[in-house]
Order: C-alpha cells, then structure tokens, then sequence
C-alpha cells in the first residue's frame, strides 16, 4: 500500500515546515496560568469542540479506518499523559526536545517494517540529523543542566507514544481514504479521552475550572488541529518518516521565536543544534 511514496514534493515540504511553524505558534499560546494537566486538558478540549462544529461538513471515514481511529485516539491521551509526567521531573526546555527529537528514527524503522516504505540514503541522512539536533538542544542547550534518570526515562517512553500515533495516523489515514475525516474523528476521540481521565481523577469540575482561559485555547486549539491536519494529510502522500521528521522542526522554530521575540538567549551549543536541524532540511529535499 505504501510502496512507490520516497520522497517528499515541493508542496508537501513547505506544507509540512508550515505545520511545524503553526506547532511552535501553539506551543506560544499556551503560556497561560494554569498547571501543565490543565493547559493540555484546555487544547484537547478546544480541539475536539473544534472537529465536532466540522463533522456535519466532512464524511465519514471508511469502515476499515475505525479500529485506527481509535488506537490513535488512546496513543494521543497517552502521548500526553506521559509528557506531564516526565514535565515533572524535568525541565521543559529539555524534556519536550527529546521527547519529539527521539520518535523520527523509531518510525523510521517502523515505515520500513510494517509499511514497506523505504528511505534513501539521504532520507536516513535527512531523518538522522534532525533527530540529532533535536536532542542536542534538548541535552546540552539547555539551562536546567543534566536531565535527571526518572525525567529521561519519561521523556523516552513519551517518545515511544509519539512514534506509535505518528504510524497508527500514517495507516488509518491511508485507510480512511480521507486524512481529514480521520483527523476530525481522531480529535473527537482524543478528547473525550482526555475528558473521561481528567474527570476521574480530578473530578467533574475539572474541565469546567479550565474554561476560563478560553481566549487562549481557542487560537491554540486552532492553531494544533490544522498543524496535524497538514501532518495527516503529508502522512496520505509521502514518507511517514520524512513528515514527521521534518515537523520536529518546531523546535527549531520555538528557539528562533525565542531568540527573536522573546530576546531569550541561545548559546553555542543551542546555535550547533539548530544548524543540525536545518541541514537535515536540506537533505530533505536533496
């Protein structure tokens, strides 16, 4: 099903470093006075209001693509779930680098295994240094000094859950014949998970205590639900590995925004990390 996608055109490579573009420009919005569960429980819950007010506009995915529907669904809560965890015993300028730098080579290899995708040599090229830079800023360009057993621990199993939705949403979004059909059920799903976990373990009042800030989600959501979008939509006509590959570009994008608008400071190694990032970019369309 997948063999004959080995490469990225023009067109779905700037779609993708706009997704990623759009990725960091959330990750801006939620900047608000809440703890970590509650801004992720905000965007889950924005984003899923969002695909509801879009379902009576978009047909329903194939009957095969359910089951992908909601694997994809749980792995996202996951994905999460595990990233609050390792925020709490981690830096968030560390952990999140390494948690999305360490899941393009794990689906590199996935592609290859179970979808019969194969990279050329520079697409492992292209796939090995922008996972490399990633973690390097993520290791060394950061302020918060060595990441600590536990938080590395988490950021990897996060990892983990980030590879297995990045080729459970490559699948069922081939298989639902429509990425937009499956990204609006998908964001349903994941939703309503997040909903059910934050009313169980915090109570029923919990989704109403973060409705407060919905000036702030409603760009966020906006702005992560058309980032995956584009995401699911490259996943129908390229590489799984190369897309998510060259969305991890966020972070790239997140430091320049720092160092530009934010005035922060980026060291040597950080710059080192960044100049890594782009030249798997580079390699990415050689």
């Amino acid at each position: 099903m997948a063999r004959g996608r080995v490469a990225l055109d023009l067109t779905v490579f700037l779609s993708v470093l706009a997704a990623a573009l759009m990725h960091a420009g959330w990750n801006a919005f939620v900047r608000v006075g809440l703890d970590r569960f509650s801004s992720i429980l905000l965007l889950s819950m924005t984003q899923s209001t969002l695909a509801l007010l879009l379902l009576p506009f978009v047909a329903a995915p194939a009957p095969a693509a359910w089951p992908w529907v909601i694997a994809s669904s749980v792995l996202h809560t996951g994905y999460k779930l595990f990233l609050i965890r390792a925020y709490q015993h981690g830096d968030l300028t560390q952990i999140y680098p390494l948690a999305r730098g360490s899941a393009p080579p794990i689906v590199a290899l996935g592609g290859v295994l179970l979808f019969g995708e194969p990279l050329k040599p520079t697409g492992w090229l292209a796939v090995g240094l922008i996972a490399s830079g990633v973690a390097l800023m993520a290791l060394r360009g950061g302020a918060a000094g060595r990441l600590p057993t536990r938080a590395l621990a988490y950021a990897l199993a996060t990892a983990g859950f980030v590879a297995s939705y990045t080729l459970a949403d490559g699948q069922g979004a081939r298989i639902a014949l429509s990425a937009t059909a499956f990204a609006m059920w998908m964001f349903v799903g994941d939703g309503l998970c997040m909903l059910t976990y934050a009313v169980v373990t915090r109570g029923p009042k919990a989704p109403l205590a973060v409705l407060s800030e919905w000036r702030t989600g409603l760009p966020a959501g906006a702005l992560s639900l058309g980032s995956y979008w584009i995401a699911l939509w490259a996943f129908t006509r390229a590489p799984v590995a190369l897309v998510a590959a060259l969305r991890e570009t966020s972070v790239l994008f997140a430091m320049l925004m720092g160092v530009l608008l934010l005035k922060e400071k980026a060291g040597p190694w950080r710059w080192a990390a960044g100049l890594c990032i782009g030249a798997g970019v580079v390699a990415m369309r050689i």
